[in-house]
């Protein structure tokens, strides 16, 4: 359960996270359940395919998308009370779920450049919301998460092509100077929750015997009446349906400006931003 602290952090800069949330045995479960499932068969969603003899970490072991709709255990712990009651402490009101992914990050696995979720979902009005649960210890080695402290002030900033030897991903949102991502540090178990507008990615695995799996839920606040087409349907937190329109493309993005020598975000036509794959 988020606390007051948890709440202020959330507050303040734009993630907290709720440490134990899950138990070490819950943890193993969702282990030993996604690898199975990931080594046995191909999924909705495998849009880049499983080749097991690719010299391609990700290759081998590649993501997977929207579980819940297909994976009963995925569902469950989507809804899960536990993800209900933090997220509805967070932001005042319980929010809608709308995507589920897996992400498998094994040894030698590249990492996904710095992005915003709400430049996906297109939450209309507010923003998104994720839950990240670590099913490995996870530090900078392995390639935990990086987030941006205090990003979610800002607006949606327009992407440019990212570096393919280090992000599976091809765009990123650049950063002025002296604005840097700072690593989170988890233990399997714990949870971080994190705005919609934070800058956040994650650097390579450099390990050679460490995964870095994590669950990982969307959502939308419980205000919000559109969202993207790829994130229909959309669920209460007890699991029921609930109708929202599709929200389109917006309409402006931000860019980095130099104002009387400090970095400031000028908007320009959203259009002329390259358009992008999903998150993490």
């Amino acid at each position: 359960m988020a606390d007051q602290h948890a709440v202020q952090q959330f507050r303040d800069t734009g993630y907290t996270v709720v440490r134990g949330l899950f138990s070490a045995e819950e943890v193993a479960h969702y282990r030993e359940h996604f690898m199975q499932l990931r080594e046995s068969s191909s999924y909705p969603g495998d849009f880049g395919g499983t080749d097991l003899t690719s010299s391609d970490p990700l290759k081998r072991y590649p993501r997977m998308i929207h579980m819940h709709r297909w994976d009963a255990l995925s569902l469950n712990w989507m809804i899960d009370e536990r993800l209900a009651r933090a997220m509805s402490a967070l932001l005042g009101k319980e929010p809608f779920a709308v995507q589920t992914m897996l992400y498998f990050k094994p040894p030698g696995a590249r990492g996904q450049a710095l992005h915003q979720d709400q430049y996906f979902l297109k939450v209309q009005p507010g923003t998104c919301i994720a839950a990240w649960l670590a099913l490995d210890d996870c530090d900078e080695e392995n390639g935990c998460l990086q987030v941006v402290p205090n990003s979610h002030n800002l607006p949606l900033l327009c992407t440019v092509k990212a570096d393919l030897t280090q992000s599976f991903t091809d765009i990123t949102v650049p950063l002025p100077e002296g604005m840097q991502p700072e690593p989170v540090i988890m233990q399997a178990g714990d949870v971080l929750f994190f705005n919609g507008q934070v800058i956040h990615g994650s650097f390579p695995n450099v390990t050679t015997d460490r995964f870095r799996r994590a669950l990982i839920g969307h959502y939308i606040v419980g205000d919000a009446r559109q969202v993207a087409q790829f994130y229909h349907p959309a669920l209460r937190m007890d699991g029921s349906p609930v109708e929202l329109g599709v929200s389109q493309g917006g309409s402006e993005c931000g860019v980095w400006v130099d104002i009387d020598g400090e970095p400031s975000v000028a908007m320009r036509p959203i259009e002329t931003a390259v358009a992008g794959p999903a998150h993490e």
